[in-house]
C-alpha cells in the first residue's frame, strides 16, 4: 500500500458506507478511485496528472463531483463521527489562500463574491474554513466563507451541535452576546475569554482554555494535503466536499 492510500481497516469501515447500486457500466473500483482522489488533494496537483494506476482522470473527478452533488461524501462523515459525545468542543478559523487558477472566472479574470467563499484580507485572496471539533480535535461540523468574514457569525451557525450541558470553548473572537446567550440557551458553558472592552464579568478557566490548540492541531492535519492549504477549486462545493473527505479520514483514524 502506497502512502496515504485507504488501509485495509479504513476501507472495511467506509466500504459498506458507499452506493451500492449502480446503473448500466459496473463502477470502477471505488477503493482505487478515493485513493486517486485523495492523491490529488494530498499533493495539490492537477486532475489530469493523478497518475494512471488510479484509473482515467476523468473518472475520478466525475466520481468526486458527483457524490459531492449526491451528498455521500455528507453522508460518510455523518457515520464515521457518530462517536462524538459532545460533553467538550472547540471552535475556531484558518484562512487559505486561493490560487489564480481557483479565482480565474469564466473570462480568465478574478471573481471575487460571497457566494464562493472568496475575500480580501490581509493575506490577499483567500477563503476561511471555520471548524467545530471534538475534544480529540475530530471534526464534528466544517463551513466556508469569505477570508474576510467575522468569526462570530458562522459559529452561530454552528452552536445547534452543542450539546445540552458541553462545554463550548473559543477564543475572543467568539465573545459575543448572541454566542453567550446561545450556550446559555443550550445549558451549555462558553468558555470564552472576555474581550477588553468588557464590562461583564464570566466565568472562565485558563486550564479548561489550554485544550483548545486541539482545533490548531486539526488545521494543521488538513493543511498536510497541499491541496486544501491553497484552495486550487472554483468551486466552494468541491473544496468543502474534500474538506470533509480529509475529515472522514482523521475519524477513521480513531476508530
Amino acid at each position: 500500500m502506497r502512502r496515504h492510500e485507504l488501509s485495509d481497516e479504513e476501507w472495511a469501515i467506509i466500504q459498506p458506507l458507499l452506493p451500492q447500486k449502480s446503473r448500466g457500466v459496473p463502477r470502477v473500483d471505488d477503493r482505487r478511485v478515493i485513493n486517486g482522489i485523495l492523491w490529488r488533494f494530498r499533493t495539490g496537483a492537477p486532475w489530469r496528472d493523478v497518475p494512471e494506476r488510479y484509473g482515467p482522470r476523468t473518472t475520478l473527478y466525475n466520481r468526486f463531483v458527483r457524490w459531492r452533488a449526491a451528498g455521500v461524501w455528507d453522508r460518510l462523515l455523518d457515520a464515521v463521527s457518530a462517536a462524538y459525545d459532545g460533553d467538550i468542543v472547540m471552535i475556531d478559523s484558518s484562512c487559505v489562500r486561493v490560487h489564480q487558477h481557483g479565482a480565474a472566472g469564466q473570462k480568465g479574470g478574478p471573481e471575487v463574491g460571497g457566494d464562493r467563499c472568496m475575500g480580501r484580507s490581509r493575506g490577499g485572496l483567500t477563503t476561511k474554513i471555520h471548524a467545530l471539533v471534538d475534544a480529540e480535535g475530530r471534526p464534528v461540523k466544517i463551513a466556508l466563507t469569505a477570508g474576510q468574514a467575522g468569526d462570530a457569525p458562522a459559529a452561530e451557525q454552528m452552536l445547534p451541535l452543542v450539546a445540552p450541558g458541553a462545554t463550548l470553548i473559543a477564543d475572543r473572537a467568539y465573545d459575543t452576546n448572541a454566542i453567550r446567550a446561545a450556550c446559555a440557551d443550550r445549558k451549555a458553558w462558553a468558555n470564552i475569554p472576555p474581550r477588553v472592552i468588557r464590562k461583564d464579568s464570566f466565568a472562565f478557566s485558563a486550564w479548561v482554555y489550554r485544550q483548545r490548540n486541539l482545533v490548531k492541531r486539526f488545521f494543521n492535519r488538513i493543511k498536510q494535503f497541499r491541496g486544501l492549504a491553497t484552495r486550487y477549486d472554483k468551486s466552494p462545493d468541491n473544496f468543502l466536499a474534500a474538506l470533509k473527505l480529509v475529515a472522514i479520514r482523521i475519524w477513521l483514524a480513531t476508530i
